[in-house]
């Protein structure tokens, strides 16, 4: 499988978010989520697209007052582990950041004058993103840092580093190093004590 091959189980799962497709919210849980593009597209195959998706989020997380508790970037999809909002759903956070990355890749590409852009203009952002994303409840410690072996893993499954903090686009580097990221990782304190932070 190249590196840029979108793994069998994103194909599997498609077809089930398009029907009877239901959202959980109000719990308080954490959002496991899954999001690909448009038709598995390698969109997110460059460095520059990663940063910018990234920076995306967190000016998402900000204007949306939610805790990013995970993350991963990679070629053709995206994994976040995420609270729900002070403002709005869970729902209403990803259209907002897949239409914030969308207008950004569709504005520059404009810019460069690249052909394979010039005609998704037209008809909006879903071209850059499938129009459902995945999302699973997250309610027990032992889910959450199984999802966030998950994402910090994958790239690594995948062939794209070596091993985890060699990969720059996920939050593995915030948890073993400390490092401080272009998204702020653990942030619990925008939730107003809405809901609790995991136990250390």
């Amino acid at each position: 499988m190249s590196a840029v091959t979108a793994p069998t189980f994103l194909r599997r799962y498609s077809l089930a978010m398009r029907h009877n497709l239901e959202r959980y919210y109000g719990a308080g849980d954490l959002h496991f989520i899954t999001c690909s593009c448009y038709r598995r597209q390698p969109l997110l195959a460059t460095p520059r697209r990663r940063d910018l998706f990234l920076t995306v989020l967190e000016q998402t997380r900000r204007r949306y007052q939610f805790v990013v508790a995970g993350y991963v970037v990679m070629p053709e999809h995206i994994h976040l582990l995420i609270s729900e909002p002070q403002i709005k759903t869970p729902s209403t956070v990803m259209q907002a950041l897949k239409l914030g990355f969308a207008r950004r890749v569709i504005a520059e590409a404009g810019r460069l004058g690249v052909p394979h852009f010039s005609r998704f203009s037209r008809s909006g952002p879903q071209h850059i993103w499938q129009k459902r994303f995945y999302d699973f409840n997250v309610w027990t410690e032992q889910k959450r840092i199984e999802k966030l072996r998950y994402m910090h893993r994958n790239p690594v499954k995948r062939g794209l580093a070596v091993s985890p903090e060699l990969w720059r686009w996920s939050s593995f580097r915030a948890y073993f190093l400390g490092e401080a990221g272009p998204v702020r990782v653990n942030e619990w304190d925008v939730l107003k004590m809405k809901i609790r932070p995991p136990a250390a």
